[in-house]
């Protein structure tokens, strides 16, 4: 499947953010289809930050998330990826997967995880 028959498969009326997730996806297709399957993680990271510039998309690279219990700070998260303020992206290769994006072996995967705190 490309980024443009994406928007026509998944639009749901109950996700939030969704023409930016579909962006976003969209953009992991096109960097998984035009660099295919094998590549370490960093080239796909690497392809996705070019590919979200490319669609105009603001975005934020390895950010820095507390960890807390009980309030207090007891340790730390690196996000790949912060997307308009809003959406979360962690992205993997192969068999791994992650909150969003996945370039495995045959395709991009992807599922979303809503987080309302």
């Amino acid at each position: 499947m490309d980024s443009k028959g994406i928007k026509n498969t998944i639009k749901r009326q109950d996700l939030l953010y969704p023409e930016l997730s579909y962006k976003i996806v969209g953009s992991a297709f096109d960097v998984y289809n035009e660099l295919g399957s094998g590549h370490s993680e960093k080239y796909y990271e690497k392809g996705l930050a070019e590919a979200l510039s490319k669609n105009n998309l603001k975005f934020k690279e390895q950010i820095s998330f507390p960890i807390k219990y009980n309030n207090k700070i007891i340790g730390r998260k690196i996000l790949d990826f912060l997307v308009e303020d809003k959406i979360v992206v962690e992205i993997k290769k192969g068999n791994r997967f992650s909150n969003l994006i996945n370039f495995g072996n045959e395709d991009v995967v992807f599922k979303r995880i809503i987080n309302f705190s």
